[in-house]
């Protein structure tokens, strides 16, 4: 095992978190690029310069295609974000690892069918199933969190 310096890193709740956030951070990055390659398919571009480069002005222009990976990478932010805040300081509350872990995998998991769900067009009611099994581990956390902080308010 590769020696890592911080004591963080010794921290088997934060290094489970960490791999948990790298996952969702490398599934926003690809909806980023499945955006843009569908622009680029779709020729509808945000910006005029992009539009000019790719064909003309008349693809300055919004497409619902677009408009739907953007919706997803907007929900992502809205709730991956959060996620982060909240898994870091709850690493820090010395949770039980296993325990931890659980919260980490239900929300990595139900962030990754929600996408794929928002993408595929899945069937009703798969993608608000995916969202709502998704917060649950994160307001958890964020009970346990208030709980242990409560004392210094």
């Amino acid at each position: 095992r590769r020696h890592l310096p911080s004591k963080m890193m010794e921290n088997p709740v934060f290094m489970s978190f960490t791999f948990y956030s790298t996952i969702l951070i490398l599934k926003m990055y690809a909806v980023a690029i499945i955006t843009g390659q569908v622009r680029l398919r779709k020729k509808a571009f945000a910006n005029p310069e992009d539009a000019l480069r790719n064909g003309g002005l008349q693809y300055h222009r919004e497409d619902p295609d677009v408009e739907r990976c953007r919706r997803a990478h907007r929900n992502d932010m809205e709730n991956i974000f959060p996620f982060l805040f909240l898994g870091a300081v709850y690493s820090l509350l010395d949770p039980s690892p296993a325990v931890a872990r659980i919260h980490f995998f239900i929300f990595c998991v139900g962030r990754i069918i929600h996408t794929v769900a928002y993408l595929l067009r899945l069937k009703a009611p798969t993608r608000s199933v995916a969202y709502g099994v998704a917060q649950l581990p994160c307001f958890s956390m964020a009970l346990q969190i208030l709980l242990a902080t409560t004392p210094y308010w």
